[in-house]
């Protein structure tokens, strides 16, 4: 299935997404090693990566001392230490156990956080994304640009921004939080257009939960409405969804057949 320049692929189950999507990268990034000596990428924290990272960090041949890794938002304000966080997710699920060139952390405690946004801006700058890995959230944001953020045109590269109602509490129905009270009100995100910038895309997404947003995703206008529409126009972004998540795709009569 492809809807304008995104190629979307599906399977039967998350299992199979995730080890599918995980092939895919690994193959990707043995390609590009074959020509530079370092290979940028930024990782998405979320248990929808869960499947992915776990296949990931078991792929065979990937050169893991010549890989810099970057993650895309973090909460304000939540210990660094914490479960939820996502800078610590990522160390648990994926960083601990590869040998990484570098890994630089969004830190979300820090005590300026302008400072810390245009820190990290800078090492983007620095170190230009040949590979994102990220998610889609049940209101359609890409990390943590919610619809009421998400600015196409944005000329910033790392930003502050308040979360809305509807990404909080997908926190909650992840079972990231036990109470929505609990789930911190502001995040530092990556962009956008810093997003986009990334040479290849691939976004996975499974769970009957974000069906509604992969219907909005494919059939919706291109529109900041509707922040994970703008995955249509990478050059090379491949969606892999499962049986669930694409369950109101058969809704869908203009899509074209890969």
């Amino acid at each position: 299935m492809k809807v304008d320049q995104l190629e979307i692929r599906i399977f039967d189950t998350r299992q199979e997404m995730g080890e599918n999507a995980a092939k895919m990268v690994a193959d990707k990034i043995l390609e590009l090693q074959q020509s530079q000596e370092f290979v940028n990428i930024i990782f998405a924290s979320a248990p929808s990566q869960n499947e992915f990272l776990a296949a990931l960090k078991e792929e065979k041949g990937i050169a893991w001392e010549k890989i810099n890794a970057f993650h895309m938002d973090e909460y304000v304000g939540l210990p660094s230490d914490a479960p939820q966080n996502f800078g610590y997710f990522l160390k648990v699920k994926l960083f601990d156990h590869v040998p990484l060139h570098s890994v630089s952390y969004l830190d979300g405690n820090a005590a300026d956080l302008e400072k810390e946004c245009e820190r990290y801006a800078q090492l983007l700058r620095e170190n230009p994304i040949d590979i994102v890995c990220l998610g889609i959230g049940e209101n359609g944001h890409l990390a943590f640009n919610d619809p009421h953020v998400a600015f196409f045109d944005d000329p910033l590269t790392v930003k502050m921004v308040e979360l809305d109602h509807a990404c909080r509490q997908q926190q909650v129905n992840d079972a990231c939080f036990t109470a929505f009270g609990e789930v911190p009100e502001t995040a530092l995100t990556l962009t956008i257009p810093t997003l986009l910038k990334a040479k290849h895309a691939y976004a996975i997404v499974p769970g009957e939960k974000k069906a509604q947003a992969i219907y909005h995703t494919v059939a919706e206008d291109i529109k900041e409405e509707f922040p994970s529409t703008i995955l249509r126009k990478h050059p090379n972004a491949i969606l892999f969804i499962d049986k669930a998540s694409s369950g109101k795709l058969k809704e869908i009569s203009s899509y074209s057949q890969a």
